[in-house]
């Protein structure tokens, strides 16, 4: 990659002030006439300089982003596809790209496809999870997308999966920008570029460091240090790099001088915090027909401890089994209203009743009874398992009828035992209560999508919550972590009810959640 005289650029950048940024931004568009498309100095810069494998370039709206990924593809790479969800909202990126180049010459638009000198840039859409197939198997030296909270997290990592090419020296990278996840879909990118986003990441990262990751056999990713050659499961494997710059709209001086900023200052508070502050902690925006408001998850993870569980017999242990397809196995327990990380299990061992039993009898304490969910189908083995080791198992089918009501004065009925559930933890959610919520959940961006998720309806018959298959079409992958904590808890009860309710002596079990006090083990 050439670039005449840039380095010059960038180091006189930081001394400059914001109406001085348009004027250096024209200085190096003369100094580089090889170059169709140049950066602005700062941020936006380095992240196309950035060496990383994987980059997530976001924050606040009006950074350059999409710019970014448009002029890597035109300057640097043979074979590029850009995509956004929607795929009719490419059309403001084809646009652009015509803009740069100063022409639609080698544009088709039956194909959405941009054919220079050398070069080939595909633009596409991924709208449903299904969609992600039409990219297997079809290698690209960039891989970019535009908006990526807005992409499910298994989208994006099956198609960064063929993030090649067969040119000699041709570089291969995966460029992602964005603004802060705004929706529940989109708190993946949270946990994928953690280092940088998570204020209470064990080993958070500078801005622009490289980190080095790889994955498992059974798709656990771990980090490495360098690019290796590691051993992982006996094999030698290569690690790639990832990092995050980010992208604030004043590095931009075309929109510095267009009074953009004012624009942003106008949005919604949620809004505004995630798009004009760049601000990835910003309380996301509910969906109107929202199960458990996100503020109540968030303040559930805030009131969680590591030692929380002291003092506490172990209550209620839950399963969501996974039968050994693509979806991990979750296991969830509970000393009274803590909830302890979950376990996550993957690969063949889900299809194993024997050997997901024997996950939950190492995990189990205090004669605790432990709920298996067997709407799949799958949790017959386990349960068995269980009891022929003479466990306290239940099994638990959200398809079966409810008799109960809702603890308000409207005394709504359920659809069904699943609606009952997530209710029932709706409630023991809800910080209006009688000396409020006391529930703490482990901080786990995953548990707060899927609990964050669920929609419901009012039906005729009651409560109704949305199938589980379409909250796994609009995520990317199963709710597993959020029904584990759903059943631990309602179900979990009526487990402690069943077997203690009747004795003398025994705790009182609250209706919204059991608190059952005993001597530790």
């Amino acid at each position: 990659m050439q670039t005449p005289n840039f380095d010059t650029f960038l180091q006189r950048f930081t001394a400059l002030q914001d109406t001085e940024k348009l004027a250096a931004h024209n200085e190096a568009r003369a100094s580089t006439p090889a170059l169709k498309w140049v950066p602005n100095p700062g941020p936006q810069a380095d992240a196309y300089l950035c060496e990383a494998d994987e980059l997530f370039y976001g924050g606040q709206a009006g950074g350059g982003k999409s710019d970014l990924l448009l002029g890597a593809a035109i300057n640097e790479h043979d074979r590029s596809l850009v995509l956004r969800r929607v795929h009719k909202d490419v059309g403001s990126l084809i646009e652009r790209t015509a803009e740069i180049l100063g022409s639609r010459q080698g544009y088709n638009g039956q194909e959405h496809v941009w054919r220079l000198p050398g070069k080939l840039i595909e633009f596409g859409g991924c709208p449903h999870e299904s969609d992600k197939e039409r990219y297997k198997g079809r290698p690209h030296s960039l891989k970019g997308f535009d908006e990526v909270s807005d992409f499910t997290e298994s989208q994006y990592t099956f198609i960064i999966g063929w993030n090649r090419s067969a040119t000699v020296g041709q570089r291969c990278r995966v460029i992602a920008t964005g603004n802060p996840p705004t929706r529940p879909e989109g708190l993946w990118v949270l946990k994928r570029w953690g280092p940088w986003l998570d204020p209470k990441h064990p080993r958070p990262a500078k801005p622009g460091e490289l980190r080095w990751y790889t994955t498992t056999d059974l798709g656990d990713e771990i980090e490495v240090d360098g690019r290796g050659p590691h051993t992982i499961d006996g094999k030698e494997i290569f690690a790639r790099s990832r990092t995050f710059i980010p992208a604030k709209v004043t590095d931009n001086p075309d929109l510095v001088a267009s009074g953009y900023q004012s624009m942003l200052d106008t949005l919604p508070a949620e809004l505004r915090s995630a798009y004009r502050d760049g601000n990835f902690q910003a309380e996301l925006k509910d969906d109107d027909f929202q199960l458990i408001p996100t503020r109540w998850i968030r303040a559930a993870m805030e009131r969680w401890t590591p030692e929380g569980f002291r003092a506490l017999a172990m209550t209620a242990m839950a399963c969501d089994p996974a039968g050994g397809g693509a979806d991990a196995a979750e296991i969830a327990w509970r000393h009274g209203v803590w909830y302890a990380p979950l376990v996550t299990v993957r690969g063949p061992e889900t299809a194993d009743g024997s050997a997901m039993a024997g996950r939950i009898i190492a995990h189990r304490r205090d004669s605790c009874p432990v709920i298996i969910d067997s709407g799949g189908g799958y949790g017959g083995a386990i349960t068995q398992r269980l009891k022929d080791n003479s466990i306290d198992a239940t099994a638990f089918n959200g398809a079966n009828t409810s008799t109960a009501r809702t603890m308000d004065k409207a005394q709504l009925a359920f659809f069904n035992k699943r609606a009952e559930a997530y209710w029932r933890f709706r409630e023991a959610l809800n910080p209006d209560q009688e000396g409020g919520s006391a529930v703490a959940l482990p901080p786990d961006d995953e548990l707060k999508a899927d609990l964050a998720a669920v929609h419901w309806s009012l039906e005729r018959n009651g409560i109704k919550i949305e199938p589980k298959a379409d909250i796994k079409e609009r995520i990317g992958r199963s709710p597993g972590k959020g029904d584990a904590v759903v059943m631990c808890l309602s179900e979990g009860n009526a487990a402690v009810r069943r077997n203690y309710g009747a004795m003398s002596g025994t705790p009182k079990v609250k209706v919204g959640y059991a608190n059952v006090k005993s001597r530790r083990r």
